[in-house]
């Protein structure tokens, strides 16, 4: 569902599927230039066809973790990473591994935006396409994790007051162009966030069957005999993929699944824990503090308390 505010000079467009919803706020803040807020819950999503050639996506991870595969490999962003690709032409299928997304991204047309952003500050010689050149000639993507000047050009943008946002938009993306353009392809870090189809298939079926039997406890030894490969590249593939550990990510899965348990229904929270698989009622009110940030009964006595923001804060 889309709604278009002409007034703001924005779109929203909030989309449901069978994994959960996201909202995409978009602005056009130059011709040929977008800037989108993403808000995910949801674990996957497949955005639009792009023409490779002429698109160019800037990427930043504010919170959780977004992957998205080029060519053979998989690629990760965490809170803090920012990437730089070609847009796709046969759409991508985006994965987000903890279900709870929050970035934005800057989508920028070649063929429509002006060919030297000079034209808007006469010292600003940023040229689209050059960038395109300098991060996606050679290599299918850029990522780096945030610098201190990176950060502060993004920390900014998630806090723009509504009435100075149109003229902040045009100043911050800017001011991202003039630094892309100075900065050094070398300081890459695109291999250490990719990851090949192996193993993320293999972290993806674990994944899958340790949250088909969340009252279960596995050890790392009898899911690698199960999945026929060695500990040490199921805990690889795991991290890789998911960010976390399997008994963390599990973990997390547990509490925020009890956390919906004691929003939505009346059961005894010693009910819900044996769900969980604790069958001691303070070492299951010891796990949901450390994931949710405070006790199962002050979590119920909070009502309306949304879900993924409390764990997002953790």
């Amino acid at each position: 569902m889309a709604q278009n505010d002409t007034q703001n000079n924005r779109e929203v467009c909030q989309i449901a599927n069978d994994s959960g919803e996201i909202t995409l706020t978009e602005y056009q803040v130059f011709p040929g230039i977008k800037l989108i807020y993403q808000d995910v819950h949801m674990s996957r999503y497949e955005y639009p066809a792009q023409n490779q050639n002429q698109t160019l996506e800037i990427h930043h991870c504010r919170e959780g973790r977004y992957e998205y595969q080029m060519g053979k490999q998989y690629y990760y962003l965490a809170s803090g990473d920012l990437s730089v690709s070609r847009g796709s032409e046969t759409g991508t299928e985006a994965f987000f591994p903890t279900k709870h997304y929050h970035g934005i991204t800057i989508q920028i047309d070649t063929a429509k935006a002006p060919a030297c952003l000079s034209c808007f500050l006469d010292d600003v010689n940023v040229r689209p396409v050059l960038l395109m050149e300098k991060f996606c000639s050679s290599q299918p993507c850029f990522i780096i994790r945030s610098t201190e000047s990176l950060e502060h050009i993004f920390s900014e943008l998630y806090t723009v007051p509504s009435s100075i946002r149109n003229g902040y938009f045009k100043i911050k993306v800017l001011e991202l162009l003039l630094f892309l353009s100075s900065l050094d392809t070398q300081i890459s870090q695109t291999e250490q966030h990719s990851c090949p189809p192996s193993q993320v298939r293999l972290a993806k079926a674990v994944c899958s069957y340790v949250c088909a039997h969340m009252s279960q406890h596995f050890t790392i030894g009898e899911l690698s005999e199960k999945f026929h490969v060695s500990p040490t590249q199921l805990k690889k593939s795991f991290r890789n993929v998911y960010g976390n550990s399997v008994y963390a990510y599990v973990r997390t899965q547990k509490m925020l699944s009890a956390a919906r348990l004691l929003q939505d229904t009346s059961r005894t929270i010693l009910d819900i824990a044996g769900e969980c698989g604790y069958d001691n009622g303070s070492k299951f009110s010891k796990a949901f503090r450390e994931v949710m940030g405070m006790t199962p009964r002050d979590f119920r006595n909070q009502k309306n308390l949304p879900i993924e923001s409390v764990h997002s804060e953790r």
